[in-house]
């Protein structure tokens, strides 16, 4: 199976090409520029450089969030249109999901990993999970203890360790790094993970998740926002205040 994969949850993001469960190609994005300015360029030089053509791949998957707004609204719809040109379904995939996957690689069995990226307004989005002996890349690798939430980081961590009775042996993600200093206070044994490029694991794990027939058409794709957009937040304020 030959999946291309996209991630728009941050300014650069990445594209990838997944032949069965092997990356062949995994590119970070110009976070210089715009998802709209330079998405189609990016897809068509990484399909290009393979010898590919668009109609070559089986399924396209996509960083389905949190992340961006804008960031997930583009790259949601550019993979929507092409799986329904070139008539392909789609698996979206949770971006902390991802990281916890890529950087729960050498973790044993039982060990609990957090992920978190950065939200912006000094929170983070966060999800934290326990390792399994499931292989790498596969839906069982991990179990969800807490699924995607948003929220000022030192609380997050509050709540997991006195709430849910677990302590992170690993943070991962551009949160976890800007918010390291004080991880590190909370949980001295605690390890920090610089955040990967995502394409390549969105894309293996959509391998894995379309084995068990968990693929929808272009339609059927929905975006996990967590928090409400700006605008819509802005908007009922201002009518709050009216």
């Amino acid at each position: 199976m030959r999946v291309l994969a996209l991630d728009t949850t941050t300014r650069a993001g990445s594209v990838a090409l997944i032949e069965d469960d092997q990356v062949i190609d995994e590119r970070g994005g110009d976070g210089a520029r715009t998802h709209a300015e330079r998405l189609p360029g990016e897809i068509t030089a990484i399909v290009d450089a393979n010898r590919l053509a668009l109609p070559d791949v089986d399924l396209y998957a996509v960083a389905s969030g949190p992340g961006s707004f804008t960031g997930l609204r583009i790259g949601i719809a550019t993979i929507q249109g092409l799986a329904f040109v070139h008539r392909r379904r789609i698996v979206g995939i949770p971006a902390l999901e991802a990281l916890a996957h890529l950087g729960s690689h050498d973790m044993s069995p039982g060990m609990v990993i957090a992920s978190l990226m950065d939200a912006h307004r000094r929170e983070v989005f966060a999800a934290v999970y326990r390792v399994t002996s499931a292989a790498p890349f596969t839906p069982d690798r991990l179990v969800e203890i807490e699924g995607p939430t948003v929220g000022d980081p030192a609380s997050t961590l509050a709540r997991w360790i006195s709430v849910l009775g677990v302590v992170p042996a690993v943070f991962t993600g551009d949160g976890a790094v800007m918010y390291a200093d004080h991880l590190r206070r909370a949980v001295t044994s605690a390890r920090v993970v610089p955040p990967p490029l995502l394409a390549g694991a969105i894309g293996r794990l959509a391998v894995a998740y379309a084995g068990r027939g968990e693929t929808v058409e272009a339609a059927g794709l929905q975006p996990l926002y967590v928090r409400r957009p700006d605008a819509e937040i802005a908007r009922d304020e201002a009518s709050r205040l009216s």
